[in-house]
């Protein structure tokens, strides 16, 4: 009766703070009542004072996974801090998957700009939601090494920052659900200013001006409408893109590139984090690991079945004892052989220079294709458009990205392993935005994941998370706002 009169009171502070109106949606072809809610709390902003906002999209055209009222999901993301804005698709049935995805592509774009339905929203910490989902942010997955891209100055003599991702999981769900992961391409990354460390640059995986607004990306937010939970991670190069250095080179010489063994670590903490913090919110355990251009070259490194005891270090990392095998990956243009790129490319030329100045790597292990050794590798779907050519001097005929996806994609068929390509579903260096291509995707997901599983029984199988510390020694739960240690360290594949 307690919890009931709360949420009560909650829904009627909801409605005096609340602003309405009419948004246009392209999927229904219709105005559609919104609904704007103010945080209950204390307001979350990102650095530049902006609020957080979810907007929430509600009453769908398909059965929801989350158990709990729309009233109930609402009042827990007002109580977190978030401006919540509610659009009702009053049941539409053309509110589905991949339809939906043009709605996704619109109010990114919105946000992009800084507002939305009339509101004032971050461009750079805002979030989709469908019904039945609630996002668990800012989970810390590895303490990044200021030694590896030594920049800047100030930050390089530090102990490192944290890496984070958000996760956005089905609350009180009916079934246990897969999850789809990315590896942002907007880069968060410390910076400086007299010389003294800021936050100016944290938590920049959700910048829409470099990423999912810019590009039109709408493929791994679109995936709650095809029952996934998703995840999206600080990209593993924790330094500003174009900059950093080895030891001894010349600032830039790093510029293009991402390193090896430091990116491949990031990525394979990032995956049993997933899968970790996972037990916590009923995910089933199956992961799916997807990016666009150097969230891709990222995203490549989760794929192959292989140990490499360099990348498996876990030292920095978390939930060392979980696998960081994935099920399937999606991936779009990216780097995956560096030795095969263009001589005159800056990624061959920058990453020439860091394999001739280190002794301890080689040209093989700065790509994906080195963790491909046989047929337990992630069946991969690549997509990129054959005109997508870097722009260099000494094009090659086929196109970089064309060129570096045929060599992963023979690796993979070589090893019997499961492999489609989309091509042309546009021009240049883009994302798939057409319904066909979107369920040329999904499909290719749900085909290698476990779907619908039955809740009880996956808490049946997942063992206890592991217990967790903050750097003071105190004990945290899975979802801790920052860097962890874990209380014991098993190596396992």
């Amino acid at each position: 009766m307690r919890k009931q009169v709360i949420l009560i009171l909650l829904l009627m502070a909801n409605v005096a703070m609340a602003g309405t109106g009419k948004w246009e949606s392209q999927v229904t072809g219709t105005m559609l009542n919104y609904t704007t809610s103010s945080a209950t709390t204390t307001a979350a902003t990102d650095v530049n004072g902006k609020p957080m906002t979810v907007v929430y999209l509600e009453n769908l055209g398909f059965q929801k996974i989350g158990q709990n009222s729309n009233a109930e999901d609402v009042a827990w993301l007002l109580g977190q801090g978030y401006q919540v804005i509610e659009i009702d698709y009053a049941h539409s049935e053309l509110a589905v998957s991949p339809a939906l995805n043009k709605d996704i592509i619109a109010i990114n774009s919105s946000l992009q700009k800084g507002s939305f339905c009339n509101s004032n929203c971050s461009p750079s910490r805002s979030y989709i939601l469908m019904e039945g989902y609630r996002i668990c942010r800012d989970i810390s997955y590895y303490l990044d090494d200021p030694t590896v891209y030594n920049y800047p100055d100030a930050y390089k003599t530090t102990a490192g920052d944290s890496l984070y991702l958000d996760l956005v999981y089905p609350a009180n769900p009916s079934s246990a659900v897969p999850v789809v992961m990315t590896f942002s391409y907007s880069n968060s990354f410390a910076t400086a200013s007299n010389g003294r460390l800021t936050a100016a640059n944290k938590h920049m995986r959700m910048n829409l001006a470099n990423t999912w607004g810019q590009f039109k990306d709408s493929f791994v937010e679109g995936a709650s409408a095809v029952g996934f939970a998703w995840a999206v991670c600080d990209h593993p190069k924790y330094c500003e893109w174009g900059q950093g250095k080895y030891d001894g080179g010349a600032n830039k010489i790093l510029g293009a590139i991402e390193v090896n063994p430091d990116a491949a670590r990031k990525v394979k903490s990032a995956v049993r984090t997933v899968r970790g913090v996972g037990k916590a919110f009923g995910l089933n355990g199956d992961v799916v690991v997807t990016g666009f251009s150097r969230g891709s070259t990222a995203a490549s490194l989760a794929v192959g079945d292989g140990w490499i005891d360099t990348y498996e270090d876990a030292s920095r990392g978390r939930f060392a004892e979980e696998s960081s095998l994935v099920q399937c990956a999606v991936l779009g243009p990216g780097m995956f052989d560096y030795e095969q790129a263009l001589t005159s490319s800056n990624e061959y030329k920058h990453m020439s220079a860091f394999v001739s100045a280190t002794n301890s790597t080689s040209w093989s292990h700065q790509g994906a294709l080195a963790t491909i050794v046989g047929s337990s590798a992630a069946p991969t779907l690549f997509f990129h458009n054959t005109d997508d050519f870097y722009s260099d001097n000494n094009k090659d005929p086929q196109g970089l990205y064309a060129t570096q996806a045929k060599l992963m994609k023979e690796k993979l068929d070589s090893k019997g392993v499961v492999t489609q390509t989309l091509t042309d579903y546009s021009n240049g260096h883009a994302v798939p935005q057409t319904e066909t291509a979107l369920r040329q995707m999904y499909d290719f997901m749900l085909n290698h994941v476990s779907t619908a599983t039955d809740i009880t029984e996956v808490s049946k199988r997942v063992s206890p998370p592991t217990v967790a510390y903050d750097l003071l020694g105190r004990k945290v739960s899975a979802c801790h706002k920052g860097f962890v240690i874990m209380n014991r360290r098993v190596y396992c594949r």
